[in-house]
């Protein structure tokens, strides 16, 4: 259990990293998903949508980071 916990919160932490750095790019791919499944989503401001993005990237990297150390520290809770 303690490797899947491991490896989902370092995937967290890069996905964080890409959000935060590319929020542009982050919207465009979900408006691409979106697109695909019949439906249209659009920002009403794009500068306060990518500012907003941003921030969630930065709050899923302080949370995997977190996670990790969690994991790290109590590790007799995750590898047994």
């Amino acid at each position: 259990m303690g490797i899947i916990c491991t490896v989902i919160s370092l995937v967290g932490l890069g996905l964080g990293f890409f959000i935060a750095l590319k929020p542009a790019l982050s919207i465009e791919i979900q408006r691409k998903f979106y697109a695909k499944i019949n439906w249209k989503i659009e920002p009403i401001s794009m500068p306060r949508e990518i500012r907003n993005t941003r921030i969630m990237g930065l709050f899923l990297i302080a949370f995997s980071i977190f996670t990790l150390l969690f994991i790290f520290s109590y590790k007799s809770l995750f590898y047994n």
